[in-house]
């Protein structure tokens, strides 16, 4: 039966001795006790609605297992080509933005006079792609990082126990699953080889400091400087850019 605690604790005997809410405390212990050793769990009835002995919500694992959620970011998988070898290019995107640092790769060249038609265009892969399990947060960063589509977190399963910690580096071979997958924008869909293409490129590239030379009728421009100071043109095709004038500064407020 409830009562009122008292407003000084120290004047009752009860709160003092801690006794009512320890044997409050251990009758809802043995009737959540009872009620799972002798109940049964109703699944097709939703939690608020079941009555009865069908208040069990313990999950038998692993004899039941409750599926996992659209989305759900399991473990790790490197996604293979049309071939059966990852599409990972060895780029380190995904080792670069992991916050954990659990991603160690070791970036190979194909040879220049591969038969491979994918291994010709695409020049770089991984010779080694080591993930360590136990470190991972499961954020989820390699995987929108990645350029490539080259790994997910689409298994749905968690990982599994291992009796070492070494069983939780994941390598290559054991990454590798999962079906093939292709996209219109693979570069082996579009070009034979890794060579130059014959059109020139037509993408204005400016560093700081220096302007881009390009050529109108045998007469060299110049492009205007994208800083704050003035440009002066020099002969030698550069321009020389001067930070006399006012620099904007950005300040960053924590």
């Amino acid at each position: 039966m409830a009562y009122n605690a008292s407003q000084d604790p120290r004047t009752d005997v009860r709160e003092r001795t801690y006794l009512p809410e320890l044997l409050r405390g251990l009758a809802i212990t043995t009737r959540h006790f009872i009620r799972n050793l002798f109940g049964t769990r109703e699944t097709q009835t939703p939690f608020e609605e079941r009555t009865g002995t069908s208040l069990v919500t313990t999950v038998q694992y692993p004899e039941e297992k409750i599926p996992y959620p659209p989305g759900y970011r399991g473990l790790h998988r490197l996604v293979p080509r049309d071939d059966g070898k990852p599409r990972c290019v060895a780029c380190y995107m995904c080792a670069t933005i992991c916050p954990a640092q659990c991603i160690y790769i070791e970036a190979g060249e194909y040879p220049v006079d591969s038969a491979d038609q994918s291994s010709r265009v695409i020049e770089k892969y991984p010779t080694q792609f080591v993930i360590d399990e136990l470190r991972c947060i499961v954020c989820g960063l390699c995987v929108e990082a990645c350029p490539k589509d080259a790994i997910r977190m689409d298994t749905y399963t968690h990982t599994p126990p291992e009796y070492n910690r070494q069983g939780f580096v994941y390598d290559i071979p054991k990454l590798l699953k999962g079906p093939a997958v292709s996209h219109p924008s693979d570069p082996w869909n579009k070009r034979s080889d890794s060579k130059q293409p014959a059109h020139a490129h037509k993408e204005a590239h400016t560093r700081i400091g220096e302007g881009h030379e390009h050529h109108d009728h045998g007469h060299p421009a110049h492009a205007p400087a994208l800083t704050s100071g003035h440009a002066e043109p020099v002969p030698n095709g550069r321009t020389v850019v001067s930070n006399d004038g006012p620099v904007p500064v950005t300040k960053f407020l924590k």
